[in-house]
C-alpha cells in the first residue's frame, strides 16, 4: 500500500513558476513508476509526466514539454513536478500516481495503482 499526498499548488501568474512534490509513504517507493496528471473543470484526467522507479527515464505530454520536468529523490520518497512558463491552460488540479509496473512510463491512467488527493494549480492571465 501507497499513500501520496500533493503539495505546492497555487495561484501564479501567466509565465510564472511552481513546483509541485508529492510525498509517498511506504518503503517500497523505488520500486515504483510515478506519474503526474491533471483534471480540468468539465475535462477528463489527463497525463503530464511520468518517471521509471530509478529516474533514468522520463516521458512528457506534448502539451508541457520543454516547459515542465519531473524528477525524483527515492531517498526522501518524493517526486517533483518544476512546472515553468505556466499557461492559463495549465489550470487544473494536479495529482500524483504510483504505478507497481516500476519500469513503466507511460499516460495510461489505468496502469496506476495509487493516487493522491489532488493539488490546485491556477494560473491567471
Amino acid at each position: 500500500q501507497v499513500q501520496l499526498v500533493e503539495s505546492g499548488g497555487g495561484l501564479v501568474q501567466a509565465g510564472g513558476s511552481l513546483r509541485l512534490s508529492c510525498a509517498a509513504s511506504g518503503r517500497t517507493f523505488s520500486s515504483y513508476g510515478m506519474g503526474w496528471f491533471r483534471q480540468a473543470p468539465g475535462k477528463e484526467r489527463e497525463f503530464v509526466a511520468t518517471i521509471s522507479y530509478s529516474g533514468a527515464i522520463t516521458y512528457y505530454a506534448d502539451s508541457v514539454k520543454g516547459r515542465f520536468t519531473i524528477s525524483r529523490d527515492n531517498a526522501k520518497n518524493t517526486v517533483y513536478l518544476q512546472m515553468n512558463s505556466l499557461k492559463p491552460e495549465d489550470t487544473a488540479v494536479y495529482y500524483c500516481a504510483a504505478t507497481s509496473v516500476s519500469d513503466y512510463v507511460g499516460g495510461n491512467l489505468y496502469i496506476y495503482d495509487y493516487w493522491g488527493q489532488g493539488t490546485q494549480v491556477t494560473v491567471s492571465s
